[in-house]
Parts: C-alpha cells; structure tokens; sequence
C-alpha cells in the first residue's frame, strides 16, 4: 500500500481542481481603481462663502479643481450681497450639512463668515482676497487660492478666540476675530477710499493715515474686568485677539488668538514727535507701557468716550460710537491652519 500512494494523490486532483475553481469564482475580481473612490453621498462637503466683487475672474474653477483632485464633493457655492456680507449664506451652509465653511473675501467676508460659525463646531477655511487679509496673515496660512483652499480641506483644526462687541447698548453683539478700535485707527478705515485700496493696496491706510495724524485726543474711560474705571486722554483704544498689524508690526506683544483674553492697548500722543516715539515703541515690540502707550489684558472690556468716536471691527468701519462692551469667547471657532504652533508661541502675523 505504501508504494501506491503517487495513485491515490492522482485520484485526488480532480477534486482539488473542482475546489480551486469554485473558490476563484466566488472570490471578487481585482478591485478596479474608480470603484474605490468613495460614492457621492459619501464625500465631504465644503462650501465657500465668496464675495463676488473681491474674487478674481477663473477663482471658482480653481477651488472646484482642488475640491475634486482632493476627493471631495463639489462645493457649495454662496455669494454675498450687499445686504448679506455673510453671515446668512454661513447659516445656510451650516444648514446643508457643510464639513468646512471657506471666506472667500477681504476681512469683513471672513468676519462675517465667523459671526456664524462661532460656537457651532464647523471648521472655517480661508481664501484670501482682500487688501488686509488680517486673520490669514496672523494664522500664518496661505494667500495662493490653490494653497489656501489645501489648507482649508486637509490642514489642521486650530481652535481660537473670539471677541464680541455690543455698541452703545444694542440688542446684538458682533464678532470681531483680530482686532476692535476707537478713534484714529477707526478714523483711518473710515476715511480710506475703497478705489484708493484696490489702486495702492495696504499703501492707501498709510496714506489716510498721515491725514488723520493732526486729531486731537479725546478722554475716554476703560473698565477691565469690572474693576473701578481707568481714565485717559487717548487718540485711539485698540481692543486685540491678536496684536499684529498690516507689514508684520506688532502692536500687541503679548496678545495670541487662543489665550483666553484680550489685549488692550491706549496710545495718547499729544505731537509729532508723540508718534515717532510710537513708531518705535511698536517696532521694538515693548510692551512694557508708558504715558504714550498703555497695555493692559482681561476678559471684558468696557470704553466710553465723551463724544461718539469712529469705531470699526477687524477694519470694517460700524460708524460713530459712546460706549462699546467688548468680551472674549475662548476657543469658540474652529480654523484650519497650515500648521499647529506650540502653546503659547505668538501668531505668526
């Protein structure tokens, strides 16, 4: 028997041929790339909040194209008006299920944009296209539309402040992301043509700037965190999530977007030589404080003036103000960012 065991293997191919085949059969055939690409419904969804006036002609297309190459749905495409700056077509967007919001605008698109998306969860993204770009150039993110919508869809979540305002006594209070100010810087953004903006870009504040230099202080009182009132004489208050500037100056040392407070600062030069010694104290980064430039920190802030002063919010001017209480909401916006930094790095401006 042992002699024949080549006769029995032999009887038994037929039966092993007949399992092979039976187990190729039922086995799925070799996945064909198209058919690992996730179903419609299954995709992420974005949506970009565009103003159309801001945007380059060919923008849309550009953003579809990254959309599509990154595997997402195509986005859902919401144009501001006049009477919506944003924050209406955000809620819709919200509503529609959106993964990412995109601002697709200067400042007051983004602005409007966070009025929305603050404290709801949704992660903002943002495509640049103004003269400030304020937020985009603190987070350190792109100004490429291409690059910048990357970093919308694929970057990381970076969780930030946010400062809400409520002017003379209003029903609403509104967002501001960067900075709020009172006097000459809200002057500035008051009296600086929109055509002289797009002809010399940042150029045309320091333009009306120069013009507005003359002012004469007004007095003011601060109350921080409802201690008793600290009054001043001042050409402008600036309340900051964060302190950075147009140019990479840094106003407010100390100020980050996710700290938890904001920064105040008062600057009170009397004359020309008050400004140039302004001028430095900025350059240098001091935030020590003297008679011309004061910084304090807290959690709310409370300025009345002794007449109505221009006022504006992250450069949007709100028009002539008394009183504005201003608050800190910690970490109730969700950015997508290029990168992460290290806790208590400051902002990249």
């Amino acid at each position: 028997m042992s002699g024949d065991w080549w006769v029995l293997v032999l009887a038994a191919l037929p039966v092993l041929a007949l399992l092979v085949a039976v187990v190729i059969r039922s086995s799925p055939a070799a996945a064909d790339p198209e058919s690992l690409a996730a179903e419609p419904e299954d995709r992420p969804l974005p949506a970009v909040v565009a103003n159309p006036i801001r945007i380059e002609p060919g923008t849309r297309r550009r953003i579809e194209s990254v959309c599509a190459n990154l595997g997402w749905a195509p986005p859902l495409w919401l144009e501001t008006t006049v009477e919506d700056p944003g924050t209406g077509q955000a809620r819709i967007a919200i509503e529609r299920g959106a993964d990412v919001v995109l601002a697709c605008g200067g400042d007051g698109t983004v602005r409007a944009v966070a009025q929305a998306l603050a404290g709801t969860g949704v992660a903002m993204g943002l495509v640049p296209a103004g003269t400030g770009n304020l937020l985009a150039r603190t987070l350190g993110n792109p100004d490429n539309v291409i690059s910048a919508v990357r970093v919308a869809l694929t970057g990381d979540d970076r969780k930030i402040d946010v400062g809400r305002v409520r002017v003379d006594d209003g029903d609403e209070e509104h967002v501001f992301l960067v900075m709020a100010g009172t006097g000459f810087d809200a002057a500035i953004m008051e009296s600086t043509p929109e055509a002289l903006k797009v002809r010399v870009g940042p150029l045309a504040y320091v333009i009306s700037g120069l013009r507005a230099m003359r002012g004469r202080r007004t007095r003011v009182s601060l109350t921080l965190d409802g201690d008793q009132p600290v009054r001043r004489r001042t050409r402008t208050v600036l309340v900051g999530n964060s302190g950075t500037l147009l140019g990479g100056l840094v106003l407010m040392p100390r100020a980050t977007v996710d700290d938890g407070v904001l920064d105040v600062v008062n600057i009170a030069p009397k004359t020309l030589a008050g400004w140039v010694a302004v001028a430095g104290r900025v350059i240098s980064r001091r935030g020590d404080g003297n008679a011309r430039v004061e910084h304090w920190q807290a959690r709310s802030i409370v300025i009345e003036a002794e007449a109505p002063q221009p006022s504006q919010l992250d450069g949007d001017p709100i028009g002539d103000a008394t009183r504005l209480e201003i608050r800190v909401e910690p970490a109730a916006l969700v950015m997508r960012v290029a990168d992460v930094p290290p806790a208590d790095a400051p902002d990249p401006g």
